[in-house]
C-alpha cells in the first residue's frame, strides 16, 4: 500500500515536534547554557560581545504571545517540556493555516485570471 505525499508530511512534522525538546535537554544535560540559536539580544551580546544594531532594532518589533515557548505558569520540569511542545503545535498549526489560506486565495486568483483570459467569464 502507497503512503501518500501528504501523509508523509504529516507524519514527519509530528515526529519533528515530538522531537523539539532534545533541544532543551541536551543543553540542560551537559550544563550547556540555552539551546542551540535560541539567543535574544543578550545572550548574542555576550557571545560575541556586541549586537548587530538591525537586530537591537528588530527585537523590539514583535512580542511573542508565548515568550520562550511557554506558557504561563507552565516554565519549569514536565511543565516546561509539555508547554515547549505545545507551543510548537500552536505555532505549525497557524503556519499551516496561513499557508493554506493564501494557497486557496492565489489558486483562486490565479483561476480567475484564466478564465478571463480564456473569455469563460
Amino acid at each position: 500500500m502507497k503512503v501518500p505525499e501528504t501523509k508523509k508530511l504529516w507524519i514527519g512534522i509530528i515526529v519533528m515536534i515530538l522531537l523539539s525538546p532534545i533541544g532543551l535537554l541536551l543543553p540542560e544535560l551537559f550544563k550547556a547554557g540555552g539551546a542551540w540559536g535560541e539567543w535574544g539580544p543578550d545572550e548574542i551580546e555576550k557571545i560575541s560581545g556586541y549586537v548587530p544594531e538591525g537586530l537591537r532594532r528588530l527585537s523590539e518589533f514583535w512580542k511573542s504571545p508565548f515568550p520562550d515557548y511557554t506558557v504561563r505558569g507552565w516554565e519549569e520540569g514536565f511543565r516546561g517540556y509539555a508547554s515547549y511542545i505545545f507551543t510548537g503545535i500552536i505555532g505549525v498549526l497557524l503556519v499551516v493555516l496561513i499557508a493554506y489560506a493564501l494557497g486557496k486565495i492565489l489558486t483562486k486568483n490565479r483561476a480567475q485570471t484564466l478564465n478571463g483570459k480564456n473569455g469563460n467569464t
